[in-house]
């Protein structure tokens, strides 16, 4: 059941993700500098690369946050949506700002991929301990 969860979690994370970038499209092109095709649309959107990446990340963190909740018997819904959210906010959002902060790239970038960071771990959370 274990990597059954996980995959689910992952996946879930992972179509989170596609809700949350089709929302903010513009302005995450916008802001990440992303190379656009003469149709506005990213030159390397049909490219497998990035989705298969990102896919295979969510599942990774989604393994890694079953292991951490397991070791700390968060086991409801809500301790699965408080924890995931803490992890999103307070671990992975201050390595994006550090990254993109020294890189320069612009804070609405930094609000967007760590709003990500932070409700896809929501979402993770959630699914974890659902099953």
């Amino acid at each position: 059941m274990g990597f059954f969860s996980v995959l689910i979690a992952g996946v879930a994370g992972f179509m989170f993700g596609a809700l949350w970038y089709t929302v903010f499209a513009e302005r995450w092109m916008k802001a990440s500098g992303v190379p656009l095709d003469g149709q506005g649309v990213p030159a390397n959107r049909k490219d497998p690369v990035p989705y298969v990446t990102s896919l295979l990340g969510a599942v990774l963190v989604a393994g890694m946050m079953r292991h951490i909740f397991e070791l700390s018997a968060i086991d409801t819904a809500g301790k699965g949506l408080i924890s995931g959210f803490g992890i999103g906010f307070f671990l992975v959002s201050p390595w994006i700002a550090t990254f993109y902060s020294f890189s320069a790239k612009p804070r609405t970038l930094i609000l967007i991929d760590g709003g990500y960071a932070t409700f896809g771990c929501t979402v993770i959370g959630l699914v974890l301990t659902l099953f």
